[in-house]
Parts: C-alpha cells; structure tokens; sequence
C-alpha cells in the first residue's frame, strides 16, 4: 500500500513538472495571468509556472507580420467608385497593450484603413490615383501608424497592391493605351522613315561632293598633263630650232670655208648669186629686183666675192 502511494506521488510531481515548464521560442512572448490578473511576461528560453495559478494567456509573435486585406471600395474626386486592396506590414512592439488595449486590432486596422483611404482617394481624380501610389501609401502609413502606436503595434509599411477600376472605364484606359501605343509606333516610323531620307540624302551628297572633287582632281591633273606636255613640246621645238640653227650657222661656215679655200672665180660668184635670187624669186610674198644697170650688178658680185675672202 505504501509503494502505491509513492507512485502515485511520482507521478503527480512528475505531472506538476511537466504542467510548469514553458519553453518559449525565440522572437515570441508569452504572457502569463496569475489569478486573472496579468502578471509577468515570459522571455524566450525554459520558463517555469506555478500549475493552477498561473496560466498563459496569451503567445505574441514579434516578427513582423504581414496581413492582405480584401478590396474597399472608394470613390475619387470625379465620381469614380474603385476597388483598393491594400497589404499592410506590422509588428508587435507591446505585447501587454497588444493584448489589453484592444480586442480585434487587426479588424480596427482594417476598418481604420478603409475611412483613410476614402479620405485620401477623395482628393484624388482616377489619374491622380493610378500615378500617385507611393504618396498615399505613405500618408496612409503615418496615419496608421499614430493610431496603432496605443495598441503596442508599429506600421512599418503599406502598400497599394491593386486599384480595380468599373469595367467600362478599365475597356475605355485599355482603348486609350492602345490608341497611344498606335501613336508611339506612327510617331516611330516616322522619325525612323525621316532618319532613312536624312542619311540617304547625307550620302548621296557625299557622293555628289566626292564625284565633284574627283572630277576637279581629274580636270586639274588633266591640265598639269596638257601644260607638262606643251612644256615638253615648246622645249622641244625650241631645241630643234636651236640645232637647226646651228646647223644652218656650221653649214653657212663651212659653205664659206670652202669658198674662201678654192679660191672662188667671178662666173662662180655670180652663178651662186644668181642661185639666191632664184631661191629669192620662188619664196612666199616675195618680190624679186632685178636691177638693169649690169655694171651695177657686177659691182655687187664683185663685193660678195671680198666679203668671202675676208
């Protein structure tokens, strides 16, 4: 009977021990009442409670935390009643105001999300709306943020994930973005087709300008040629004069020596003049004088034959 009682007893240790150890994760809190009442928090690691008196209340996770919230609808400021889903990212910062402060704080996020944003999108036309994201998602963070900061909760972000416009306006911005697709891709061909005109029009000057200036280069070395070959014949000719009259000037001097040798006779004189004045009597625009007076005539000859002898 007394070995029953002790194990007995052992198990009901064993069971008060296991019913007043806690073990906490890490980035978790749990909160432990005693009698009702809150008393002490306990902190990652082997936590030990007083079975029956103290229990835990509540367990907070103080990672942050994410929570999508279904669409709200809102109307802008020209009339226009949109879908806006919102994603927001907290953090539990108190876990005591956490638990005692509020009942359903993400339900009072949800609710607070939606009056700010019918506040905020009410100032707003459509367009502004679409382009103007990253603006009302910080203001709506500020806002919520003021607001949670009682509940020992923090906002660090929020973000606009979709606004849904009607149907009819959603098929009236997709017409308008195909229109400005139409006439991003008109405006392209243009400027490209304007471009092609440009740069063929830039070549074929070019190629007019190298044409021109192959033709000047070609006039220009053509006429150096014709001037180098006038030179050359001019040069030429000038030469040929030169030794022609040389030639003449050694044959003269040698015509002369040989008279001047043989010892010339008045018949010979006066056949060679006679000879001349042939020569003389057949030339081009010329006129032959004959003078009458014989005597005159055989005093010239008798000059040309003292003339060779000098």
């Amino acid at each position: 009977m007394y070995l029953y009682g002790l194990g007995a007893l052992a198990v009901f240790l064993i069971i008060f021990l296991f019913a007043s150890i806690r073990i906490v994760r890490q980035a978790e809190v749990y909160l432990v009442e005693r009698l009702g009442k809150f008393h002490r928090q306990l902190e990652s690691g082997i936590n030990l409670l007083i079975p029956f008196i103290e229990r835990v209340s509540s367990k907070k996770n103080l990672r942050e935390q994410v929570v999508d919230f279904p669409p709200q609808a809102v109307i802008t400021k020209d009339n226009v009643a949109i879908q806006v889903d919102t994603v927001i990212y907290y953090q539990i910062t108190d876990p005591v105001r956490h638990e005692y402060e509020i009942s359903n704080p993400l339900g009072a996020i949800n609710n607070l999300t939606a009056t700010t944003l019918r506040n905020l999108i009410g100032e707003l036309d459509l367009d502004e709306t679409l382009t103007s994201r990253d603006m009302v998602n910080t203001k709506l963070r500020v806002v919520l943020d003021q607001a949670t900061d009682k509940w020992g909760m923090k906002v660090n972000r929020v973000e606009l994930r979709n606004i849904i416009p009607p149907h009819d306006i959603q098929n009236a911005m997709e017409r308008q973005m195909q229109a400005e697709r139409l006439r991003r891709e008109q405006v392209l061909n243009a400027t490209g087709e304007k471009e092609s005109k440009i740069l063929k029009a830039e070549g074929e000057k070019q190629s007019k300008i190298l044409e021109a200036e192959g033709e000047r280069l070609s006039q220009v070395e053509k006429a150096r040629g014709d001037k180098d070959a006038q030179i050359l014949r001019a040069e030429g000719e000038a030469e040929a004069i030169v030794r022609i009259a040389e030639a003449r000037a050694r044959g003269e001097q040698l015509i002369l020596g040989v008279w001047k040798d043989s010892q010339p006779t008045p018949e010979m004189i006066q056949l060679r003049s006679l000879e001349a004045m042939e020569k003389v009597a057949f030339g081009p625009a010329n006129k032959l004088v004959i003078p009458t007076d014989a005597t005159k005539l055989l005093g010239m000859v008798e000059s040309v034959k003292n003339v060779i002898k000098e």
